[in-house]
């Protein structure tokens, strides 16, 4: 089977060619919903080995391909590189959805200063590396330098998500992965177009400028989305998770399309909208986490195809190599002479030296070279699909025990609440439903002890699957589903007390804390 963009299927009886039949969609169909059941099925291999779940997608891609069982023949670099950029779009779209304001607001400075600083740092020790060690033209060894200087965030937390880690470290790695990647593209772009200019600070100033448009138009359309989203009801909660984003994708579509930064852009407004609390926002992040699932399996299967495995034996020693350069010395430079200035401490800076994986972003910025016909194009991208591969089983086993070693494993928070709000335009009030965790202090809290605001209650519970509407005496308890009504007037007020007292208890006021938004 020969796989490509152009590919077409003959129609005998128009006497005229058509790119697809029903009967080919139906065997597509088949296939596609097999390959997503089964990686489906491999994620829980991956949670349970400790390894990203990119590396089964992979495998499963060059399972599929020419030297595996699938026998499939497929290189078409241009058109893994546009299903590349709207998967990466989706990624970092639910990236910014779920990212908290307050993690990463005192940790902003850090992270911006490694998307940038260190990412030139990290550009300029690997690409040495890749010159003087490997032999490669500087062409070459910058564009491998700025292709795997980008971290992926998926792959650092699917390893790390069963250690709670200092909220300045998870918020330092999150915000660094959402914000190197528009920098990275533009030098990946920028190298395979005219390789390393001449007037270095024209680059600066180009990357500078695209940054600020993209950080422009991404705010702009974020804030702008999440008030229509929160003062228009629409018609069906199924459609908000929608609108959302659609939103996204048009900071991403606008801002590329104004020379600007579409990837930063998609990561700011998903970042404003996600902490904006949105009505039905639990069914919002589970369309947009499904979104992203689907589209990192589909990046990674059409990668693995594009590979080919009896291709890869003479680049395995320089991309080890590179590797090593970039692991060993690179990465641990980049955060040292970027996090030395903010008095991080020694621990948290070994974790980040260490956690900077590499995921989907340097395989698909790979796929740039050899659209734009760069010498030895294939050959940067089998050096960097090995490193990926390679560098993610020695490092993702390997944070879990590292982050134990020192230290920096905190006791979990209790457990915060996911409040969904559904408008009632009519009646100019709100419906808030909420389920109350493990680990939420609001067990054993009588409800008339929520203290709610005048213009709010609880007209409904649900426990053992039995509903009730509760007394100010009825004492809750954990798994219990609450149905909370909410004038307009004291809905923000209402949410925000039932969130401090998930996490401080009945006397979550008096103690000081005040239900600060922590979605």
């Amino acid at each position: 089977m020969y796989v490509s963009a152009h590919a077409r299927v003959p129609c005998v009886s128009q006497g005229r060619e058509r790119p697809l039949t029903v009967h080919h969609l139906n065997q597509l169909l088949l296939v596609c919903s097999l390959v997503l059941l089964v990686a489906v099925a491999a994620v829980r291999i991956s949670s349970r080995s400790g390894l990203p779940s990119l590396l089964v997608y992979l495998g499963i891609g060059i399972l599929m391909g020419q030297d595996g069982i699938g026998d499939i023949h497929f290189d078409n670099a241009e058109l893994t590189q546009v299903i590349g950029y709207a998967a990466l779009v989706v990624i970092l779209a639910e990236g910014g959805l779920g990212t908290k304001w307050k993690e990463i607001k005192p940790v902003l400075p850090v992270a911006s200063t490694l998307a940038l600083v260190g990412v030139g740092i990290s550009v300029g020790v690997t690409a040495a590396g890749a010159h003087y060690l490997v032999g490669l033209e500087w062409r070459q060894a910058f564009i491998i330098g700025a292709v795997v200087s980008s971290t992926d965030a998926a792959a650092v937390f699917s390893v790390l998500r069963k250690i709670p880690l200092p909220a300045r470290v998870n918020g330092t790695l999150e915000a660094e992965s959402g914000f190197n990647d528009a920098p990275v593209v533009i030098l990946v772009v920028a190298f395979s177009t005219a390789g390393p200019v001449d007037h270095w600070y024209m680059l600066l100033g180009e990357i500078a400028l695209e940054l600020a448009i993209g950080a422009a138009i991404g705010l702009a359309v974020g804030w702008l989305g999440a008030w229509g989203l929160r003062h228009v009801a629409l018609p069906a909660s199924g459609l908000y998770p929608i609108a959302v984003m659609a939103i996204a994708v048009t900071a991403y579509a606008a801002g590329a399309i104004a020379h600007g930064s579409g990837f930063l852009g998609v990561y700011l407004a998903s970042m404003v909208m996600g902490n904006a609390k949105l009505p039905h926002w639990p069914a919002t992040r589970g369309f947009a986490d499904g979104l992203g699932w689907i589209a990192q399996i589909g990046m990674f299967v059409m990668l693995g195809l594009l590979v080919t495995p009896h291709e890869l034996g003479d680049d395995i020693w320089p991309a080890l190599v590179i590797g090593l350069v970039l692991t060993m010395v690179a990465r641990p430079l980049s955060v040292v002479a970027c996090l030395v200035p903010f008095r991080v401490p020694w621990q948290e800076q070994a974790l980040m030296s260490w956690a900077g994986l590499r995921g989907a972003v340097p395989i698909i910025l790979a796929t740039i070279p050899m659209v734009e016909g760069v010498d030895a194009s294939r050959r940067i991208f089998n050096i960097v699909f090995v490193l990926v591969v390679v560098y993610t089983l020695v490092q993702g086993p390997t944070l879990p025990w590292l982050a134990r070693k020192l230290r920096l494993g905190e006791e979990p928070e209790a457990a915060d609440l996911g409040i969904e709000s559904a408008p009632l335009e009519r009646l100019r009030g709100h419906l808030l439903s909420m389920a109350i965790p493990e680990g939420s202090k609001m067990h054993g809290v009588e409800v008339n002890e929520l203290r709610l605001p005048a213009g709010a209650a609880v007209t409904l519970v649900v426990r053992d699957e039995k509903s009730f509407v509760p007394l100010p005496t009825t004492v809750l308890r954990r798994g219990d589903e609450l149905l909370v009504v909410a004038t307009d007037p004291v809905r923000d007020a209402a949410e925000r007390r039932l969130r401090a007292v998930g996490r401080g208890g009945k006397l979550a006021g008096w103690l000081g804390m005040n239900g600060a938004e922590t979605r």
